[in-house]
């Protein structure tokens, strides 16, 4: 089991609602478990998003604000589609349920963020090119 196939199951397992996975390949065993306060909530949908915020621009996070919109994954965060390209959204922009607020680049595959929800986006929390981490803040939607 080679490193790229390792972040590969790390990934998979990031975007699914598992909390366990064991995988067993050329006399090696890999055991993933996920922990109950990790970033990204057990009962989140497959490649699913929280989408939902309510802060005033400019204030601080609230711990466990669900109305977060936070990485489904690992990998690199752009919120336009192309270099050079409008963002998807901005600051103030009202956003319907299924529009795509950000893509998050993992293993060269593509993943849309979209909104749960109608709202207006309140702050957006990333740049293009970052690094995240599955369940770091994103953008906040109200």
């Amino acid at each position: 089991m080679d490193l790229s196939e390792i972040k590969s199951l790390i990934d998979a397992m990031a975007a699914s609602d598992l909390s366990e996975m064991e995988i067993s390949k050329n006399g090696w065993t890999l055991r993933l478990v996920r922990r109950a306060n990790a970033g990204v909530p057990l009962n989140s949908p497959p490649g699913g998003i929280r989408t939902r915020a309510s802060v005033a621009p400019g204030a601080a996070p609230v711990a466990g604000d669900d109305l977060t919109v936070r990485a489904p994954l690992a990998g690199t965060v752009f919120l336009s589609s192309a270099p050079g390209e409008p963002a998807f959204v901005a600051v103030g922009q009202a956003v319907k349920a299924g529009e795509s607020l950000c893509v998050i680049e993992a293993m060269k595959v593509f993943n849309a963020v979209k909104a749960e929800r109608d709202g207006i986006v309140e702050a957006v929390l990333v740049a293009s090119g970052d690094e995240v981490e599955a369940g770091q803040p994103l953008l906040r939607v109200a």
